[in-house]
Formats: structure tokens, C-alpha cells, sequence
């Protein structure tokens, strides 16, 4: 209270009067607009430059390469190219699945490597990255009793996979397990993704050419849901 009188009193001998609630509610408003304006441009940014990259010999080991890291580190899932190059090819639908999946499982392994062996060098500090050390204890407590169950369900859904696959080797669950369930959850995911998009493929693209702001605020949303969800698991 005496901070707030003091910066009253600072402000009146400046002649300039604290600024009103309402201005500051309006300032706020009109600053999480700007936020959101920058957000859709980036995001369109990077939708524009998959569909590119989606149409280069590249995009195959580009598309490779991002499953792998999204497995074990890197925050931004490889949907968003699985699609570019679905779209742009359909009839290779299958083929792209099975690279999303290959590299996606292969990063996961490395993941497993990383909370197996190297949690006190690289694992805490991804672990920071998204801010869930105050998590880990309890967390790692209920990975060990369902581990399975969550690594399906982290390899199927928003959840983020990395956690995922980071605990699996800090609880050391079995390896081949760990190996099997991640190849049926992420395949399931990227086959999935991929047939969709093989069956009704210009029709989709054109609706997320018509409603992509929507569409990049959700999945914004949705990646924001997946770290939520592991604050909800404690």
C-alpha cells in the first residue's frame, strides 16, 4: 500500500495522474491482441513454408528429422509437415506415415536414452525447458505405476511425447515394451492423420486455407493442453 501511495505521489508531482483501471484493462486488451496478431502471422509463416517444403526432395528427411527430435526435445510436433506433404502428394500417404512414424519411434528410443542414462546432464535441463521440475516427483511416482497406459496415451494425444518417453527411462520400464507401445501409438496417430488426409485431402486443405486462424489458435490451445494435463497428473 505505501509502494502504491508513494507512486501516486510520484506520479502527481510529475503532473501526471495514475493510469485509470479502464485504461489499464484496455492497454492489456490491446497488448494480447498485438500477441495474438504476431502469433497467426508466425504461424502462417510456418504453414506457408512446410507446404514449400512439403513439395522438395528434402521433405522426406526434413520430415524424418523433426519426428525424431519432437520425440525427445524439440516442442513443435511434425503434423504439421506430415500434412504439407500428404496434401501435396496423397497418393504417398503411406509412405510419408511410415517415415513420421520410423523417426518418431527412433527419437522416442533416443528420449528413453536420455532419462536412462543422461537425466542429470540433458534430462533435467529439458525437463526445465518446460518448466516441470516441480512436477518430476510426483510425476515420475505415477509413471511408474501407469506407465504404459500414459506412454499410449502421450504417443496418441496432444500430451507432450518427449515427457513421455524421458520417463520412461528414468523409471526404467522395460525397453522392449516401451518400444512396442510407442510404435502402435504414434503409428496409429501419423496413419491416421495420413489416411484422413489421403481420402479427403483438397477438400481439408482448403478448409484450413479458409479457417486457418482458427485453426492455428487451437492448436496453440492444444499444445497449451497437453503441458496442462501434465500438471493435472500429479
Amino acid at each position: 500500500m505505501e509502494g502504491m501511495r508513494d507512486a501516486e505521489e510520484r506520479a502527481k508531482s510529475k503532473g501526471t495522474a495514475p493510469p485509470a483501471p479502464l485504461a489499464l484493462l484496455a492497454r492489456c486488451v490491446l497488448s494480447g491482441r498485438s500477441l495474438v496478431r504476431g502469433l497467426r502471422a508466425g504461424l502462417r509463416r510456418l504453414y506457408d513454408w512446410t507446404l514449400r517444403l512439403a513439395e522438395t526432395p528434402q521433405a522426406v528427411l526434413a520430415l524424418f528429422a523433426i519426428a525424431f527430435v519432437e520425440s525427445s526435445f524439440f516442442p513443435i510436433p511434425p503434423d504439421a509437415l506430415l500434412i504439407a506433404m500428404v496434401v501435396a502428394t496423397p497418393r504417398r500417404f503411406a509412405r510419408y506415415a511410415a517415415v513420421c512414424t520410423l523417426g518418431s519411434v527412433l527419437g522416442g528410443m533416443f528420449g528413453y536414452l536420455i532419462g536412462y542414462a543422461f537425466m542429470e546432464t540433458l534430462g533435467w535441463r529439458i525437463i526445465d525447458f518446460y518448466n516441470a521440475r516441480a512436477l518430476w516427483g510426483a510425476f515420475q511416482a505415477k509413471y511408474q505405476a501407469y506407465g504404459l497406459i500414459f506412454l499410449a496415451i502421450a504417443a496418441f494425444t496432444p500430451i507432450p511425447y518427449k515427457v513421455a518417453t524421458i520417463a520412461s527411462g528414468a523409471t526404467q520400464i522395460d525397453f522392449l515394451a516401451f518400444s512396442f507401445v510407442s510404435a502402435l501409438g504414434r503409428g496409429a496417430r501419423f496413419f491416421l492423420v495420413a489416411g484422413l488426409l489421403r481420402l479427403f485431402g483438397e477438400p481439408i486443405r482448403a478448409f484450413i486455407e479458409r479457417y486457418f486462424d482458427a485453426l492455428s489458435l487451437l492448436f496453440v490451445l492444444l499444445l497449451i493442453v497437453g503441458f496442462l494435463t501434465l500438471g493435472v497428473l500429479r
